[in-house]
């Protein structure tokens, strides 16, 4: 019997996971990955984008709202496995979430990394998906800080010197950054205002560097598009289902438009050359030689 191929996601708030990933992450579990999620927020900062969920009792309850739709997005990707990192969303700089010092931003790093690591120790992942080191567009303080933590826990989970209490050491064999290509918004851009429609991608989009040169690899998930509409949908306080950002296009259109989910491979222990179209190049074969 060959060793299960495993795969941890990093993400910052509930909802990122459904944004980012989502498909990639429902096509290995569809093949018997086994995929653990990392939330490091419980995301109390966010506001209620979706008019039709702003009512004074979600409002009031909008912790506990927020991580109901977390658990029933990780139910519909198909995340075997959802752990909390146990931080407060820190909001944006200079504001009063972001002078908390509960906040993931204010962590203490080495705490924060050893959280991670136990997880990586534990689950045992051989590929790791996290955020970008350049996050220009949107330098969000805790997506900043995702990336900051992951890099580190990579770096020590498999050092039995680190973190010496905190199980076996781990080595993962990939990481990979996540990340939406300018290809991609082009696409879409082109595509509403083909079908007539009003693009939500105004120009701004479009002075963020393009990062489409550092792509390495892109995972076809065209048979996952629903599935990553119905884990968006389930944030509804996040989430407007008449949203044109998000569902300007129909899943099948959007499939026939922009098939891949994008990443750029960051670190590798195995040998895989780029570009790749399998998150798990070069792993599948080390394995497997494992178990032979």
């Amino acid at each position: 019997m060959n060793e299960p191929l495993r795969l941890l996601s990093v993400h910052a708030h509930p909802d990122d996971e459904a944004s980012k990933g989502a498909a990639t992450v429902a096509k290995y579990v569809s093949e018997g990955v086994l995929a653990t999620l990392v939330c490091c927020t419980g995301g109390e900062a966010g506001e209620i984008l979706n008019p039709a969920m702003d009512r004074p009792e979600v409002r009031a309850d909008l912790p506990a709202v927020r991580m109901r739709e977390l658990e029933r997005s990780v139910e519909v990707i198909g995340y075997q496995t959802l752990e909390l990192l146990g931080y407060r969303d820190s909001g944006m700089p200079d504001s009063p979430e972001n002078a908390d010092p509960r906040c993931f931003a204010r962590a203490p790093l080495d705490e924060a990394v050893g959280r991670l690591v136990a997880l990586i120790r534990r689950d045992r992942p051989h590929v790791v998906i996290t955020y970008g080191d350049d996050q220009q567009g949107y330098p969000h303080p805790d997506h900043l800080r995702v990336h900051e933590i992951s890099i580190a826990a990579w770096d020590a989970a498999g050092d039995a010197d680190r973190y010496p209490d905190l199980g076996d050491p781990w080595t993962p064999s990939k990481l990979y950054y996540s990340t939406w290509s300018r290809a991609r918004i082009v696409a879409l851009h082109e595509a509403l205002i083909a079908a007539g429609k009003e693009s939500p991608f105004d120009a701004r989009w479009f002075e963020r560097p393009s990062q489409d040169h550092r792509i390495t690899t892109r995972i076809d998930v065209s048979d996952f598009f629903a599935v990553r509409s119905e884990a968006l949908r389930a944030h509804a306080t996040q989430i407007d289902p008449g949203s044109l950002f998000w569902f300007g296009l129909p899943d099948d259109e959007l499939a026939a438009l922009y098939p891949w989910e994008d990443y750029e491979l960051a670190r590798s222990r195995v040998d895989s050359p780029v570009p790749e179209t399998d998150l798990f190049a070069g792993v599948r074969e080390s394995v497997e030689g494992l178990a032979s």
